[in-house]
């Protein structure tokens, strides 16, 4: 069948909105989000931004919560109720519900911890401009995805400066994917890795080789393994298998050392200064 120019035109015509669909679908998987006050709202609002304040008056040190691969969920939020005791304000940053995307677990490469390092500099950025906020006083924590998220958000170089980006003054990534010591790039925030010792969907050995490869810079990350712990150990559920075929769920003593070490290494660098 020949086509005329008037016929793959209007192909082209009916194929266009969908390609322009497919484009600004790319687009948001690598350009960071950006915040303003319409962007925060307060606990369980499904806003971009979740503030959790605790019940005194500020102004407060803050804690970003870097939610894992399947989205904010009850385990992102309990985290944020745990920070409030602790005495922080959190800030739940969802770097997937204004991407229209819900999970990105088991999918390589689709919207991508450095991405989402940025949606977390951004969030910080607007965070220090709010009254009840110390704004030098500002750390970040994440699972998974939001583990590796983390690291990358305490490299120096991924700083955005040109914006008023400023380094987290702390950072503990849970269960990341490390590098194994191929990216070495200087970390501007003192950094702690949890992780399990049999978790076989981000090894641990990894992590091991990341810490040992940057054991001679100025702000070397500091790491605990917890024996018989799988991904996700910091959960309330008993290990299960997943769909993806990896082993996931809650060890209590794990979970419980991790609490302490946490709170330790938070207050240490956010409250004592």
């Amino acid at each position: 069948m020949r086509w005329t120019i008037t016929s793959a035109t209007a192909a082209l015509a009916l194929a266009l909105p969908f390609i322009l669909a497919h484009c600004a679908s790319l687009q948001s998987r690598t350009e960071p989000l950006t915040y303003d006050a319409k962007s925060v709202s307060g606990p369980n609002s499904g806003a971009p931004l979740e503030l959790w304040r605790p019940a005194r008056a500020g102004p407060f040190p803050a804690v970003l919560v870097m939610h894992g691969c399947d989205g904010v969920t009850d385990h992102t939020r309990s985290w944020a109720g745990r920070l409030v005791g602790w005495g922080y304000a959190a800030l739940i940053v969802d770097s997937f519900g204004p991407r229209n995307q819900r999970t990105v677990c088991g999918i390589k490469d689709f919207i991508q911890p450095a991405v989402r390092a940025q949606d977390a500099h951004n969030a910080a950025i607007y965070l220090r401009t709010l009254p009840d906020i110390q704004a030098e006083r500002i750390g970040i924590v994440g699972f998974s995805h939001g583990g590796s998220t983390a690291l990358w958000a305490a490299i120096a170089e991924g700083i955005p400066v040109d914006r008023g980006g400023r380094p987290f003054q702390a950072a503990v990534a849970y269960y990341p994917t490390c590098s194994g010591g191929t990216i070495v790039s200087p970390f501007a925030t003192d950094v702690l890795i949890l992780i399990g010792k049999d978790d076989d969907w981000t090894p641990a050995d990894l992590c091991i080789k990341t810490v040992a490869a940057r054991a001679n810079q100025a702000r070397p990350p500091a790491i605990k393994v917890y024996p018989g712990a799988v991904h996700a150990f910091d959960f309330g559920s008993l290990p299960r298998v997943n769909q993806l075929g990896h082993s996931f769920g809650g060890n209590a003593q794990a979970a419980a050392d991790s609490f302490a070490m946490t709170q330790a290494f938070l207050d240490a660098r956010l409250k004592s200064k």
